[in-house]
């Protein structure tokens, strides 16, 4: 059997261990994750631009321009950076985020995945008082906290994505 082996900030090793705890440990995950990125489609194109980038000139009506520069600027890119998005998007290639948009789906992934884990260990903890034949009572004001916890991280979720991937699919 091959070993995979790579180095990451102390930071993140914690957060891993974490979480893998919560998913039958780090070697579980880890081939978890590598079985699903390899069962992914693959994109249409190369997802990475490959060989030098060339000018292309498009003209746009004084309206237009200051329409681009308002959403370029929400979206906290240049018009030019929000240009080549929305085409590599519409090629195939990876949706791509502003710094901010960046931050908030780390924080999101970051929350989601605290979320997952506490579910883990509820349900860890029920089968266990199953099991030693003792009755589980739920607490339904806990339910409902979480509910709102994950209610509210999806909005962010939808909030962070507006106006990116959803862009071009009329869904805006």
């Amino acid at each position: 059997m091959a070993l995979i082996s790579l180095r990451v900030s102390d930071e993140v090793a914690a957060e891993f261990s974490a979480f893998a705890a919560t998913q039958g440990g780090k070697s579980a995950l880890l081939r978890r994750l590598i079985a699903d990125a390899l069962a992914a489609p693959s994109p249409r194109i190369l997802a990475m631009p490959v060989g030098r980038p060339e000018k292309v000139t498009v003209r746009f009506r004084e309206s237009e321009m200051r329409q681009l520069a308002e959403v370029s600027h929400q979206r906290g890119m240049t018009r030019t950076g929000w240009i080549v998005a929305l085409v590599r998007s519409r090629l195939g290639a990876p949706v791509q985020h502003s710094s901010s948009e960046h931050e908030a789906l780390r924080a999101i992934i970051r929350e989601l995945n605290r979320i997952g884990g506490n579910i883990n260990q509820i349900a860890r903890a029920a089968n266990t008082s199953v099991l030693q034949g003792r009755a589980v009572e739920p607490d339904l004001s806990a339910i409902q906290e979480a509910k709102v916890v994950i209610e509210t991280e999806l909005t962010r979720l939808r909030s962070a994505l507006h106006g990116n991937a959803d862009y071009w699919d009329g869904r805006r």
